[in-house]
């Protein structure tokens, strides 16, 4: 018992350590703050998230590259640019999303925002089919890949394969999550905090792992669902604050 409060409290310093406005000075959550419409604000997060991986200060880099690619109202060009504008997106790319991939998001987005009310709408009806991140994103999964579009698959994690999902957690954590330091949105009301499920990469796994919070080797969904657990002890109405914790451990405290 002694353990688990210890832990609490040295994973609740690090919490109020890392979960401040600096943190956003090198995070990819900088670009979707550039915007003030929730629209703009939504899907800026979305395709940051989307290339969230590999050097931080590249991945937004790239990301800024892309709003002004889409002239820096993203909602805006997907709803109303032309075939040719769109098809100029063809020149952006990072790492393995290229060209090909970043016009198919721009055509399964306009799809999802005219014919199913936006982002928040089809992760939110798919939340509310059983209550549970799973099946949020299940239910978005299907309606992203409504066009097809084989090639693309692969930068949208498929959980019904036991994909971690780590940017799209990370992605639900900035627009759901209520957090009064000004770090995450909360933008999306009908997502509780208290669901959401770990981000889990390399270093938050790691770190996990030292500290006793996961048992499983592989950075895969009953990983994510394992470590979450385990920060529920800590809190159950917001396990997932905790993420700045293993983050802020792994990559600047190098824990």
């Amino acid at each position: 018992m002694n353990r688990v409060k210890d832990l609490k409290n040295f994973l609740d310093e690090k919490v109020n350590e890392f979960n401040r406005p600096e943190f956003i000075e090198t995070d990819p959550i900088q670009v979707p703050k550039y915007f003030t419409v929730k629209e703009d604000i939504e899907i800026a997060g979305f395709l940051t998230a989307t290339i969230s991986w590999g050097n931080r200060a590249a991945i937004i880099k790239n990301a800024l590259r892309l709003m002004a690619l889409l002239d820096n109202q993203p909602h805006d060009f997907i709803i109303n640019a032309s075939e040719h504008e769109i098809n100029s997106l063809s020149r952006f790319v990072h790492r393995t999303f290229n060209g090909d991939d970043c016009i198919y998001f721009i055509h399964t987005l306009r799809n999802i925002y005219i014919n199913y009310g936006g982002l928040q709408k089809v992760f939110e009806s798919g939340y509310q089919e059983d209550e549970t991140i799973k099946s949020a994103l299940t239910h978005f999964y299907k309606i992203f890949f409504e066009p097809t579009g084989e090639r693309t698959r692969k930068h949208i994690s498929n959980v019904e394969k036991g994909a971690s999902a780590k940017r799209l957690n990370m992605y639900l954590r900035w627009m759901a999550r209520e957090d009064k330091s000004g770090v995450d949105f909360g933008l999306w009301k009908s997502i509780p905090n208290s669901a959401l499920l770990l981000p889990l990469d390399v270093h938050t796994g790691n770190v996990g792992r030292k500290l006793g919070l996961l048992q499983r080797k592989s950075n895969d969904w009953k990983a994510v669902e394992e470590i979450t657990s385990s920060l529920r002890q800590f809190d159950a109405n917001d396990p997932v604050k905790y993420d700045f914790a293993l983050f802020g451990l792994g990559v600047f405290e190098k824990f």
